[in-house]
């Protein structure tokens, strides 16, 4: 029913300096600015990998005003896409009637579907070629204060196959829950995690906000690129590179932190390399 995570929304109080952020490191390009009426905001559409970064601006009171405020620029809403829009709305109706559509999106409030913190945007799905540093987006976080319950949800509500998901468990993060693949050897998925050890900056987000979407996911064929380019404007993240590897070399992964891009953290890895965590190891290809 659901294709792939196609797009990441965020709730900004200024939409320029958001939309140079993912220009300046990521190469994404602008695709048009409209308005979604019943969020009372305009959309500023960025085209990036194979969909979209969508900037939201408050025009006046609604729904993105009220979360710019209590939480200032963040990732509001996840996307994801489907080859069956009236499949996918006669199932939410089996929950809720308060699927809202408008400009051929469905917008589905988790609270509704017994969800909590998440906010989904659907649309229809759409091949496209990459555009900028990154391949694809594949995930969008969800933290839950109980993880196997909202995973358990996820599958109820969006009719996905339970058989095709992965047990995740980082005792670096702190963090265990589950990736909710939507199609068996493809990465595209929620990932629906719960903190465990109360040190970590991640339980201590979550102390603060509670359930909510927490970063994104997606895959680069240019990551060694886009390190040295945050290096050399001095942005922040967080870099992943096994001690024996040389620097001269590509990272596993790195974590681009929410002030880099306008207040949302993204997550990228190398080719493959998310496959060591996401039932598959074996599919891994080796740094050389």
């Amino acid at each position: 029913m659901l294709v792939n995570i196609d797009r990441y929304q965020m709730a900004v109080a200024d939409s320029d300096a958001c939309v140079k952020a993912w220009q300046h490191l990521l190469g994404a390009e602008l695709a048009g600015t409209d308005e979604i009426r019943h969020l009372n905001a305009t959309r500023t559409r960025l085209r990036l990998g194979k969909g979209f970064i969508e900037i939201l601006q408050p025009q006046g009171p609604g729904i993105v005003a009220d979360a710019v405020a209590a939480r200032g620029s963040h990732f509001f809403a996840a996307g994801a896409s489907t080859n069956d829009m009236s499949g996918v709305a006669a199932q939410l109706a089996k929950f809720t009637d308060n699927v809202l559509t408008e400009s051929g999106q469905m917008y589905v409030l988790g609270a509704d579907v017994g969800i909590p913190g998440l906010r989904l945007v659907i649309s229809e799905h759409e091949e496209r070629p990459s555009v900028g540093a990154i391949d694809y987006i594949y995930e969008a976080t969800l933290l839950a204060a109980d993880a196997q319950q909202q995973t358990e949800r996820f599958a109820e509500v969006f009719n996905l196959d339970a058989q095709s998901f992965v047990n995740i468990d980082s005792p670096r993060f702190g963090y265990n829950g589950t990736l909710t693949l939507f199609k068996e050897r493809e990465l595209h998925r929620f990932e629906v995690i719960s903190p465990i050890n109360p040190e970590t900056t991640m339980a201590r987000f979550f102390q603060k906000i509670g359930p909510c979407l927490y970063m994104g996911f997606a895959e680069t064929n240019e990551l060694w690129d886009i390190e040295q380019k945050a290096k050399a404007s001095d942005l922040g993240m967080t870099i992943d590179r096994p001690d024996e590897r040389s620097e001269a070399l590509v990272a596993d992964q790195i974590w681009l932190h929410p002030g880099t891009l306008g207040g949302m953290m993204l997550g990228l890895s190398r080719p493959s390399m998310a496959w060591s965590w996401s039932g598959s190891p074996e599919r891994v290809t080796s740094v050389s």
